[in-house]
């Protein structure tokens, strides 16, 4: 984990332990933010300057005899306490901005980083539209934080020692007088603390459930037109809308219980501050500046008090988001470079499976008892049923997941004591339904190569996968930009570009995962020309569930619920019968039938 990944590593039950989190997140902007929080300061000595100079005007300046010569100084000086409370108020509005948007950045951008680097397992689990929403959302509420609730509370505070200490000076009584209803108001806010940071919290979880929702429907929306199910979507959308709704209300009845309560108690305050005030000024107890001072620095007695409980209620946000963010962020991290033994070139590519065992959860095993030897170059074809174990077999070798017994070597060496980022560099994946990105064809083809490459080196890939043909038909060739997931492509489009992609990548083992299963008859003997340049002096491994697609293959194993049932060629499986050869007649009969049904027959 990184640097700043340790500002996380904190126990989030606690809210205590969330504030020092927060703390721990500015580091690099404590020293701005403490500038804006003494700019703070000094606006508040300004303005307390500003009604104490008003009180002096009164009680002396204008009954001197000589005034009219007081005056443009008191004027200026009226001024100059103006300025300096403007200019300390800018000042700390700007650095708490930098410091806030300081913090988000740094922090989206390593939450963007960190969710690349978890494990696979972590992704399995995760819901997309949750981590956005935490990624965005709650990012911004951190953010808000640090811009608004943080410093409004040293505001706050600021406002209430300054104005404070100044009505001490000015009349000791009057200053206790004005704060009784501190201990109460602060009481409350705390009371209701609790109580919103739990609603606010179940309030989150509900919109990142929206989220999620929002992003599958958008993600499968083709799916949802095809079968015309936009009223069936829209209604389970709305239920998850008006749940939204229900727990939003809530935390608007939370924060709506406080706000009649506090402007009560605050206006009770300045009712009484002020009335007292005015009794002592017409008893002479304090003069008549000395009461105008009093009644405009009481106001700013009152608002940081009535603001209080406010900041209170909203920092629970913050502090809640925080909590969101830091759960993403004290995931462990995969070690890529973590290993033992990293060769300088590539593996020679023999790969051996000596009692190979895996589970995704303790007691649940996907793979049993896996012996398999493959020597370099060597074509190695899966098959069988669906859930069968084909998938996580081919998923241990760049170490997606870790086998959880027996041995697995490359070359000769325990596959765990490689380091990730190295056998990724050196294993090659075509999908079934391959990822493009929203870009361009020529950046989607780039994406493969470990460097930077040519568009010569481009055209060559895209070429020895039979796509680059049709890429020149398009009116922007290799600049066409790509639909997001590559709708813009057909299958097969997208399967070449795949290859081409995997081709620039020059790996030494591959993975092909069913790579045409859902293409026509003529774009699939494209493909498998592609597939078998590329695959040439490589050790590969193919998954099918069509036979056609593997009966070249120098070793077929049979997979069924995780064990190898049978291996051989594909006539040596053929004379052993068996569930290779169920496979075999059901697809042979199924071709059949469907010839003659083509035929008209």
């Amino acid at each position: 984990m990184t640097e700043l990944g340790t500002d996380f590593d904190l126990q989030e039950t606690l809210a205590d332990r969330r504030i020092v989190g927060l703390w721990r997140l500015m580091r690099g902007f404590r020293l701005i933010f403490l500038v804006a929080t003494l700019s703070i300061g000094g606006a508040a000595l300004a303005r307390a300057g500003t009604y104490l100079l008003l009180g002096f005007y009164v009680d002396q300046v204008l009954v001197a005899e000589d005034a009219g010569r007081l005056l443009p100084w008191v004027a200026l000086a009226f001024l100059a306490l103006a300025l300096a409370q403007g200019g300390a108020t800018f000042l700390s509005g700007r650095l708490a901005a930098k410091t806030a948007e300081g913090i988000a950045k740094r922090t989206r951008e390593y939450l963007f980083d960190h969710l690349q680097r978890l494990h696979f397992r972590y992704h399995d689990k995760a819901r997309t539209g949750e981590l956005v929403q935490r990624s965005t959302s709650d990012v911004d509420a951190i953010r808000r934080f640090f811009s608004d609730q943080a410093l409004g509370a040293s505001r706050i505070v600021l406002l209430l020692v300054v104005n404070l200490a100044v009505l001490i000076n000015l009349n000791l009584r009057l200053a206790l007088l004005s704060v009784v209803v501190v201990p109460i108001t602060v009481a409350m806010s705390f009371f209701l603390f609790r109580r919103i940071s739990e609603a606010y919290e179940a309030y989150q979880e509900q919109e990142a459930t929206l989220s999620n929702r929002l992003q599958e429907n958008l993600s499968g929306v083709r799916v949802v037109k095809a079968f015309a199910r936009q009223e069936y979507e829209r209604s389970k959308f709305d239920v998850e809308n008006w749940e939204k709704f229900t727990r939003g209300r809530r935390v608007l009845r939370l924060h709506s219980v406080y706000w009649p309560l506090s402007d009560i108690l605050s206006s009770f305050q300045l009712l009484f501050g002020l009335t007292i005030g005015a009794l002592m000024a017409m008893d002479g107890t304090i003069t008549i500046g000395a009461y105008i001072t009093y009644a405009g620095m009481i106001f700013w007695i009152i608002w940081p008090i009535r603001n209080l409980g406010r900041l209170v209620v909203q920092m629970s946000a913050g502090l809640v988001s925080y909590g969101r963010v830091a759960e993403i962020i004290r995931e462990q991290e995969e070690p890529l470079r973590l290993g033992e033994y990293e060769p300088t070139g590539p593996p020679a590519g023999e790969v051996t499976f000596e009692g190979v065992e895996f589970e995704y959860e303790a007691g649940s095993p996907v793979l049993r008892q896996i012996d398999l030897h493959v020597r370099p170059g060597q074509v190695i074809a899966l098959l069988g049923p669906t859930g069968s174990g084909k998938s996580s077999l081919v998923n241990l070798l760049p170490r997606f997941y870790e086998y959880t017994g027996g041995s697995l070597k490359l070359d000769g060496v325990e596959l765990n004591t490689y380091p990730r980022s190295y056998l990724r560099r050196h294993i090659g994946i075509v999908e079934q339904e391959p990822f493009l990105f929203s870009r361009t064809i020529r950046e989607n083809i780039a994406y493969g190569a470990k460097h930077e490459v040519s568009q010569e080196q481009i055209e060559a890939a895209a070429r020895a996968a039979a796509i680059h043909d049709v890429i020149l038909t398009f009116s922007d060739g290799y600049d066409t930009l790509v639909g997001e997931r590559g709708v813009t492509l057909s299958g097969g489009q997208k399967q070449r570009i795949a290859i081409a992609r995997t081709l620039l990548a020059d790996p030494q083992i591959l993975i092909l995962d069913d790579s045409t299963s859902s293409v026509d008859p003529e774009t699939e003997v494209l493909i498998r020309e592609a597939l078998e340049r590329l695959m040439q002096n490589r050790t590969s491994f193919v998954i099918a569930h069509r036979i056609q697609s593997l009966m070249g293959a120098d070793l077929i194993l049979v997979l069924d619920r995780g064990r190898v049932v049978q291996r051989g060629t594909h006539e040596e499986l053929l004379e052993e019968g068996g569930l290779y050869l169920q496979i075999h007649d059901a697809q042979t009969r199924i071709e059949v039938e469907l010839g003659k049904e083509i035929a008209g027959v």
